[in-house]
């Protein structure tokens, strides 16, 4: 007698450059799907950084259950494997209830691990090469750190911020420890879901994307970001963590600290943010199993949901 596997439990996964309309669109197909949200963004998980992280308002969060926001103080060392490990359980609980888990984010390669199950070998490390990493960062700067590893791997270079100095020591020392390249080993995963999964990703014109960033720094900064950046710096919150090295954070330091200007913060603030989503957009186009959907039709509101809700209807096999 031949044993029938249990079926694959159900997963949708929202992604897309920020400023797109992921919110918004995520809290109507989580009420129209009985869904409940996971963050799929690497620095939501701090307490504290709400404003420069666009986190889903308190409001938002009492309209539809939100998992992986405010689960660290900011001077955890959060990890994509972390992430993996407890979305995966997270996953597991939601759909148990009968409830359909849905990952909503823009960090490519953490929301990647989790629909295609990634396998993080360890490679050991080297203490004393990370340190040395480090001290050549802090002596040259991260700008001089981020060339060292477009030297030895271009393509994690090119997905990395040159701010991301962790990640960055990171993926020097899988190379100098392994020979292997991070890029390579993430070409090697087999990219096969642990899920029935379906992908929707959102698009827009890069110009109008490129204004709605502007807008939204220019709200952010009039909700206050500045004091957010002040409160965490007089609670000991540094750019030794990773967590302040973060858009929004790593700008606003510079300016508390008499680095640059106001003028030359916000023009800052602005051009990194479209830089990040430019390699956001990249690394979601080279993932496979995405379903794209063009947003630039603002006043097509309508449309655009019911596109997006035949998608996720054909793929995951709801009726309407």
């Amino acid at each position: 007698m031949v044993t029938k596997a249990p079926p694959k439990p159900k997963l949708l996964v929202l992604v897309g450059p920020t400023a797109v309309g992921k919110t918004g669109l995520s809290l109507k197909l989580a009420a129209e799907f009985s869904a409940e949200i996971i963050s799929g963004d690497s620095m939501q998980v701090y307490r504290g950084m709400d404003i420069g992280t666009a986190k889903a308002t308190a409001w938002e969060r009492q309209q539809v259950p939100h998992h992986m926001i405010d689960i660290h103080e900011p001077d955890h060392p959060f990890s994509v494997a972390e992430f993996q490990d407890t979305a995966r359980k997270l996953i597991l609980d939601i759909a148990s209830r009968g409830k359909l888990p849905f990952i909503v984010g823009g960090t490519g390669l953490y929301v990647e691990s989790v629909c295609y199950d990634f396998q993080f070998s360890e490679s050991g490390s080297d203490e004393a090469y990370r340190e040395e990493q480090q001290a050549y960062a802090d002596t040259f700067g991260p700008e001089a750190l981020w060339e060292k590893l477009r030297e030895i791997d271009p393509a994690s270079a090119e997905r990395l911020h040159p701010n991301d100095q962790r990640r960055i020591i990171r993926a020097m020392e899988m190379f100098h420890l392994t020979g292997e390249r991070l890029s390579e080993r993430l070409k090697e995963q087999k990219k096969q879901s642990p899920y029935e999964l379906c992908i929707v990703g959102l698009t827009m014109d890069r110009a109008l994307l490129y204004k709605r960033i502007e807008e939204r720094i220019d709200l952010m900064l009039q909700e206050g970001l500045v004091d957010e950046v002040k409160h965490l710096m007089d609670q000991g919150y540094g750019k030794q963590y990773i967590s302040m090295q973060g858009l929004g954070y790593k700008e606003i330091i510079d300016f508390l600290e008499g680095r640059s200007s106001w003028e030359e913060t916000v023009y800052l603030l602005k051009r990194d943010t479209r830089r990040f989503a430019k390699r956001q957009l990249s690394w979601f186009r080279h993932m496979k199993d995405i379903n794209w959907v063009d947003m630039t039709e603002l006043t097509n509101s309508t449309t655009q949901f019911n596109e997006v809700h035949a998608i996720i209807a054909d793929k995951l096999k709801f009726e309407r």
